[in-house]
């Protein structure tokens, strides 16, 4: 490894998916890692895997132990981004459940003191979304919006609660190790 890379985890979520993608794209050492859930949002959203293969490798959630969460010990990520970010995945990181490939990413992340930029979907108490038809408006729950409150105490932790706040995030990271 000549360079540590960008671990970037994509989960069950349609909130800007494709502004996300369309960022993620545009970066140099990248690896994609995709939640059983992040799977099928992408088909919704009518984004073919092939096609994020030929920039990046992808890794799916397929097993129980998650074997590449093991290269945060060995310094092979700089950075973990999740973008965007279910309010299930933010409450699981938030009580420090890691029973899936994502959950398991942000956890291992935060034990090495990799920092992470939270993208969640569940931001402010009326908010405009994507779907696969187009905007929508949606009503956060009070517990979701706790959630996305907590997971920004975290050390490590970065929420962001945009798709420009999410590119500013990512590049200033990248900066400060060039």
């Amino acid at each position: 490894m000549d360079h540590p890379r960008l671990a970037w985890a994509v989960t069950g979520s349609g909130h800007y998916i494709e502004e996300c993608l369309e960022f993620i794209l545009t970066l140099d050492c990248v690896d994609l890692y995709l939640s059983l859930a992040g799977e099928e949002v992408l088909k919704m959203y009518g984004i073919k895997l092939d096609t994020v293969r030929e920039k990046m490798p992808v890794y799916r959630d397929k097993t129980a132990s998650s074997p590449p969460v093991g290269l945060f010990y060995k310094g092979y990520y700089h950075t973990f981004v999740m973008a965007p970010t279910t309010s299930n995945t933010v409450a699981k990181c938030v009580l420090g459940i890691a029973d899936s490939l994502v959950t398991n990413l942000y956890s291992q992340a935060g034990k090495c003191r990799v920092p992470s930029i939270v993208y969640p979907c569940d931001i402010a108490p009326e908010m405009e979304t994507t779907a696969p038809g187009g905007k929508v408006m949606v009503y956060p729950r009070p517990i979701d919006l706790e959630a996305t409150d907590k997971i920004r105490t975290f050390p490590y932790t970065q929420v962001v609660e945009s798709v420009d706040e999410l590119i500013e995030a990512v590049q200033a990271r990248l900066k400060t190790l060039a």
